[in-house]
């Protein structure tokens, strides 16, 4: 309601302020008339001045003053009939006023009908994040997920093709502790389309292999229960990607999906420096390179940042900075003031390391970052202009160490 009130008494005084100088009449200039009215009374002055020094007599000054009046009264009124033009008609400028009032107003409701969100409240950056770690905790779990996608046709496939399968399911069912048989059912249920029971295989073999897995399979894992889920990203797919991350933080996949998350639970400023990051990285030749390409600009515009394409390594660079999935989750469980002492002594070893043996523009980027997180302004801005100075020559680097300034809002 504070809403309208404000922007009612806006636009009316903005409309009053107009309707006003419409209505006010214009003056063009002073006319030639007036000029003369000033000599024609200074003349008067002076046949009086005359008249007292005798310079000229009662006769000739009576003449002078009747000539003097009578072009007095002519300048008079060759003025009135000059204001008279130059007044603006009062009913044609009361409708201009008219017209612009409803224009404005009207004009005004109509597009924030199509461009604004009426009732919406306002959108403070802890509110928003807030938000996001509701949405986090709060989300639809893996079953509620699948419960609401609808059944997928059958994959067009040869009969003896599933007799195969169908074999493959009774042996898998039988042998338990099969690592090998589950992994074959894992491919085979997926590439029938039947990822739910591909995800529930893939799990049987991390489960049977006592954790002698690779992030890969975690990886696996999470993307099949994300195609079971239509894309959506659940709790426990989540985990499975925590999983991956753990092992190995610089994971392409795992990286990809991680942001795709986070776009999905209302953080899109990290969904875009964990993917401007990953490209950074490369490889560019990488399967999932070219889905964070697809939509890393609409992240940025969602994030609010300037996006300018990143150019991603010809080959697998440098270790990829920031917490592992083990820190992640310790941060889940620690309360907020632990959380930021966490960060903190995180932030304190990074920049430590960066002053003494320097690093790669990932870790700059999310230095300042995190001081950003932390409200450490002036700190943050002298690591960015440092790091500006640092990687003067490498496009792709200030572009990734840019937008994490205007994350952090201090990029000028």
């Amino acid at each position: 309601m504070t809403f309208w009130i404000v922007t009612s008494f806006m636009a009316l005084a903005i409309v009053l302020l107009l309707s006003l100088t419409l209505l006010r009449t214009r003056k063009l200039g002073e006319p030639a008339a007036a000029s003369d009215l000033k000599v024609y009374r200074q003349q008067l002055r002076d046949v009086e001045k005359d008249l007292t020094k005798g310079v000229i007599n009662q006769g000739d000054a009576e003449r002078i003053r009747t000539e003097i009046s009578r072009r007095i009264l002519a300048a008079d009124a060759q003025m009135q009939q000059s204001a008279a033009r130059q007044e603006q008609p009062r009913n044609w400028t009361l409708v201009a006023a008219i017209v612009t009032g409803v224009v404005l107003i009207g004009g005004s409701l109509g597009l924030y009908s199509q461009l604004g969100a009426v009732g919406y409240g306002d959108l403070p950056l802890q509110y928003r994040i807030t938000q996001a770690q509701d949405r986090s905790t709060n989300r639809p779990s893996q079953s509620e997920a699948e419960a609401e996608i609808p059944a997928s046709p059958p994959v067009d496939v040869e009969e003896g093709y599933l007799e195969l399968v169908e074999q493959l399911r009774q042996t898998a069912s039988e042998r338990t502790d099969d690592a090998q048989g589950q992994m074959l059912l894992t491919q085979h249920e997926a590439n029938l389309g039947n990822f739910v029971a591909a995800y529930q295989a893939k799990q049987n073999y991390i489960r049977i292999m006592s954790g002698d897995v690779e992030a890969r399979d975690y990886a696996e894992s999470a993307e099949l229960m994300i195609m079971a889920a239509g894309g959506y990203i659940s709790p426990e797919a989540e985990t499975e990607l925590r999983n991956a991350l753990s092992m190995d933080r610089g994971h392409g996949p795992a990286r990809y999906y991680w942001g795709v998350m986070l776009g999905q639970i209302g953080r899109p400023d990290m969904a875009y420096q964990i993917w401007a990051e990953t490209l950074q990285a490369g490889p560019a030749d990488a399967p999932w390179i070219q889905g964070i390409q697809d939509q890393i600009a609409m992240m940025a515009y969602r994030a609010g940042v300037e996006y300018t394409p990143i150019t991603p390594n010809s080959e697998s660079g440098a270790p990829l900075a920031g917490p592992t999935g083990e820190d992640v989750a310790d941060a889940q469980q620690m309360s907020k003031e632990e959380r930021q002492e966490m960060i903190r002594g995180m932030v304190t070893r990074l920049s430590e390391r960066l002053a003494s043996e320097g690093g790669n523009p990932q870790e700059w980027a999310r230095l300042i970052g995190a001081l950003g997180v932390l409200g450490e302004a002036d700190r943050a801005k002298a690591i960015y202009a440092e790091a500006l100075q640092t990687f003067a020559s490498d496009e792709a680097a200030l572009t990734l160490i840019t937008g994490a300034a205007q994350q952090a809002g201090i990029e000028q």
